[in-house]
């Protein structure tokens, strides 16, 4: 992921280029002062996925700089000090994909970008399937109806928006979720041990009872991973729609709110001062997944 900063404070700069270098989230191809000669042509010729851009600099505004950029193909992040809904409003209108207020939060800046990567991904394989698709369809013929989309498949999607993606508890989450497609066919939900016991022998484990904890370890750190890109989400924007349906859906949502009190205090979440409810998790990916 390519990424120009601009920003008339260096230091700022600075530090979003060390996050990014540190978590290895893109390339910074660009660090500018200002955006007043910055023109659609040279982000596209130069290449550019993500800018993230200060609201306010002396010779030019943030907001009026991304509504001349209207034709950028990528993603844009405004940052600011300024915390005015109206202001905020406005730079949603303009196009902004995400908004972070200043003083910058490390957890924050790696949530966002982190989503922004995921959202550019898929965007692109999106655009890679449409264009695949139609070179090799005869007009001439029917199309096809499209593929029905599993559940195995609705989860791996739904657990990239939760920032679960390249967690170690990611493939053992889609596993349960084939597991439970082919056993669970009563109204009570069974129990973890079963489950955990299910996958470790799928795993041929020698140790049966040792596979089955390591894997709920493994599970307990990803539903962390995801209560924390969710409380981060609801840090950037409370009323994001997505954070309304994930928090208390997939959660217990006081520990989110909890969760996002450590963010917004520039503390960085622990996962043992959390309570981690991984069946109302399971149950809540399981009862998603199978959604048309």
């Amino acid at each position: 992921m390519n990424i120009m900063l601009i920003d008339d404070d260096e230091a700022i700069r600075d530090m979003l280029q060390d996050i990014i270098e540190d978590y290895e989230l893109g390339t910074v191809v660009a660090s500018l002062p200002s955006a007043a000669k910055l023109t659609t042509a040279e982000l596209v010729a130069r290449h550019i996925d993500l800018l993230i851009i200060d609201m306010l600099m002396p010779d030019c505004d943030g907001i009026d700089s991304v509504r001349r950029f209207h034709d950028f193909p990528g993603k844009i992040i405004m940052i600011s000090q300024v915390d005015s809904k109206d202001l905020i409003g406005k730079a949603y209108e303009s196009g902004v994909y995400s908004y972070i207020t200043k003083p910058l939060n490390r957890n924050e800046i790696v949530s966002v970008l982190r989503s922004v990567e995921e959202y550019i991904r898929l965007e692109r394989f999106a655009h890679t399937l449409q264009s695949t698709l139609q070179t090799t369809l005869n007009p001439a013929v029917a199309v096809a109806p499209a593929k029905e989309v599993t559940p195995q498949q609705k989860a791996a999607s739904l657990l990239k928006e939760l920032g679960v993606a390249g967690t170690a508890g990611y493939d053992d989450l889609l596993e349960i979720i084939a597991y439970l497609q082919a056993h669970h066919k009563s109204s009570t939900f069974p129990s973890l041990k079963k489950i955990f016991t299910a996958i470790a022998e799928e795993h041929a484990a020698e140790n049966i009872q040792k596979e089955a904890k390591t894997i709920e370890q493994r599970l307990r750190r990803a539903v962390f991973q995801a209560m924390v890109s969710t409380a981060s989400m609801g840090v950037v924007d409370y009323t994001n729609p997505k954070f309304e349906e994930y928090a208390p859906f997939y959660f217990d949502y006081a520990e989110v709110c909890s969760i996002m009190r450590t963010i917004q205090q520039n503390e960085k979440p622990q996962i043992s001062k959390v309570h981690i409810n991984i069946k109302k998790f399971i149950q809540a990916l399981y009862a998603a997944s199978l959604e048309p």
